[in-house]
């Protein structure tokens, strides 16, 4: 698990970052014509779930961002303490995503006529799911891997000589043998 580097993780950070600037791109267009009542345009027309969809893929689309934002300073950083604020917003940018991603399923069910740019849409939102699922799982593979050492901020017992265990039970962990009376 300590092979989870900034290497592995930053090129799908920024994929991620690029990809969810274009849901916010494509998720405020498809609103502002869907609030001004132009659905006849070309592009946009959808069903009874498009509304919802288009309010979480906007929301999915802020939320990623910023959290992308976040994983930028970690990779700078690259220690416990921006690791564990990374990987909890990166958990909760994951789970709008995943209700936008239920809701472009529930929009494709219904079906109708989606234009060309909804459909787009609805195909980012789908890939953004699992690519933000696995930099959820490099990031907490890297959080549980205990690859960023005791002194560092990081989960290790380590130099800190408290024994075995992690540093906030004081050695109250694996269990070395303590001394014979």
């Amino acid at each position: 698990m300590a092979g989870v580097g900034r290497n592995m993780v930053a090129p799908l950070l920024v994929l991620n970052l690029i990809m969810y600037l274009i849901v916010i791109g494509f998720a405020s267009w498809n609103l502002n014509h869907f609030i001004n009542g132009t659905t006849n345009y070309p592009g946009v027309a959808g069903n009874g779930a498009t509304f919802y969809f288009l309010v979480f893929a906007i929301l999915a689309g802020v939320v990623g961002a910023a959290s992308k934002l976040a994983g930028v300073h970690h990779v700078r950083a690259w220690h416990g303490g921006s690791l564990a604020n990374t990987a909890a917003s990166a958990l909760v940018a994951w789970a709008i995503t995943a209700l936008a991603f239920g809701l472009a399923c529930k929009e494709i069910h219904i079906g109708g006529y989606r234009g060309w740019r909804l459909r787009v849409l609805e195909a980012f939102v789908i890939i953004l799911m699992f690519t933000q699922l696995l930099y959820v799982m490099m990031l907490h593979m890297g959080l549980f891997g205990n690859q960023f050492g005791a002194g560092s901020g990081g989960y290790g017992a380590g130099d800190h000589g408290y024994g075995a265990g992690d540093y906030h039970n004081k050695g109250m962990g694996t269990g070395a043998a303590a001394t014979r009376v």
